[in-house]
Protein backbone atom coordinates (compact mmCIF):
# COMPACT_ATOMS: atom_id res chain seq x y z
CA UNK A 1 0.00 0.00 0.00
CA UNK A 2 2.93 2.67 1.03
CA UNK A 3 4.49 1.89 -2.39
CA UNK A 4 1.01 2.65 -4.33
CA UNK A 5 0.18 5.37 -2.33
CA UNK A 6 3.88 7.03 -2.69
CA UNK A 7 3.09 6.35 -6.72
CA UNK A 8 -0.46 8.18 -6.85
CA UNK A 9 1.79 11.77 -6.13
CA UNK A 10 3.51 10.65 -9.51
CA UNK A 11 5.96 8.52 -11.34
CA UNK A 12 9.47 7.94 -9.37
CA UNK A 13 11.93 5.80 -9.05
CA UNK A 14 13.04 3.05 -6.94
CA UNK A 15 15.82 4.61 -4.18
CA UNK A 16 13.08 7.64 -5.12
CA UNK A 17 9.98 5.86 -3.42
CA UNK A 18 11.97 4.44 -0.76
CA UNK A 19 13.10 8.11 0.17
CA UNK A 20 9.43 9.36 0.07
CA UNK A 21 8.30 6.52 2.03
CA UNK A 22 11.10 7.40 5.16
CA UNK A 23 10.54 11.20 4.75
CA UNK A 24 6.78 10.86 4.77
CA UNK A 25 6.48 8.61 7.65
CA UNK A 26 9.22 11.07 9.85
CA UNK A 27 12.09 8.53 9.41
CA UNK A 28 9.85 5.84 11.21
CA UNK A 29 9.92 3.40 8.15
CA UNK A 30 12.86 2.25 5.75
CA UNK A 31 12.20 0.05 3.46
CA UNK A 32 15.32 -1.72 2.28
CA UNK A 33 16.07 -2.10 -1.11
CA UNK A 34 15.88 -6.05 -0.94
CA UNK A 35 12.08 -5.42 -0.07
CA UNK A 36 11.63 -2.90 -1.82
CA UNK A 37 12.31 -4.08 -6.01
CA UNK A 38 10.97 -7.48 -5.34
CA UNK A 39 7.86 -5.41 -4.38
CA UNK A 40 7.95 -3.60 -7.28
CA UNK A 41 8.09 -6.61 -9.09
CA UNK A 42 5.16 -8.40 -7.86
CA UNK A 43 3.31 -5.27 -8.27
CA UNK A 44 4.32 -4.60 -11.74
CA UNK A 45 3.56 -8.41 -12.70
CA UNK A 46 -0.07 -8.20 -11.38
CA UNK A 47 -0.63 -5.18 -13.54
CA UNK A 48 -0.68 -2.46 -10.64
CA UNK A 49 2.30 -0.25 -11.78
CA UNK A 50 4.17 0.25 -15.00
CA UNK A 51 7.31 1.14 -15.48
CA UNK A 52 10.05 2.63 -18.31
CA UNK A 53 13.75 3.80 -18.28
CA UNK A 54 14.28 7.22 -18.43
CA UNK A 55 17.24 9.76 -16.93
CA UNK A 56 16.96 10.98 -12.91
CA UNK A 57 17.83 14.36 -12.33
CA UNK A 58 21.33 13.09 -11.35
CA UNK A 59 21.65 12.34 -15.22
CA UNK A 60 21.75 8.69 -14.34
CA UNK A 61 19.62 5.91 -16.38
CA UNK A 62 16.39 4.54 -14.14
CA UNK A 63 13.52 2.49 -13.68
CA UNK A 64 10.52 5.02 -13.06
CA UNK A 65 7.48 3.19 -11.83
CA UNK A 66 4.00 5.13 -12.46
CA UNK A 67 0.34 3.88 -11.10
CA UNK A 68 -2.00 1.98 -13.33
CA UNK A 69 -5.69 2.53 -13.06
CA UNK A 70 -5.88 -1.37 -12.11
CA UNK A 71 -3.46 0.36 -9.56
CA UNK A 72 -5.39 3.36 -8.05
CA UNK A 73 -8.34 0.73 -7.59
CA UNK A 74 -6.30 -1.64 -5.60
CA UNK A 75 -4.83 1.15 -3.75
CA UNK A 76 -8.62 2.44 -2.80
CA UNK A 77 -9.56 -0.85 -1.98
CA UNK A 78 -6.19 -1.51 0.62
CA UNK A 79 -7.15 2.14 2.01
CA UNK A 80 -10.50 0.73 3.05
CA UNK A 81 -8.70 -2.33 4.77
CA UNK A 82 -6.59 -0.31 6.35
CA UNK A 83 -9.17 2.49 7.88
CA UNK A 84 -11.28 -0.56 8.75
CA UNK A 85 -8.07 -2.35 10.66
CA UNK A 86 -7.15 1.05 12.35
CA UNK A 87 -11.27 0.86 13.71
CA UNK A 88 -10.59 -2.49 15.34
CA UNK A 89 -7.56 -2.05 16.90
CA UNK A 90 -8.98 1.72 18.34
CA UNK A 91 -12.00 0.25 19.77
CA UNK A 92 -9.74 -3.22 20.95
CA UNK A 93 -7.64 -0.27 22.81
CA UNK A 94 -10.59 1.12 24.35
CA UNK A 95 -11.92 -0.17 28.15
CA UNK A 96 -14.72 -2.06 27.66
CA UNK A 97 -17.20 0.21 29.22
CA UNK A 98 -16.26 3.15 26.72
CA UNK A 99 -17.42 1.04 23.39
CA UNK A 100 -20.21 2.19 21.91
Amino acid sequence: MLILQTLRWGAEHGHGIGLSIGARSGDLLAIEAGSLYPALHRLERRGLINSDWRVSSNNQRAKYYRLTAAGRKELALEESKWDLLVKAVSRIRKPAGDMV
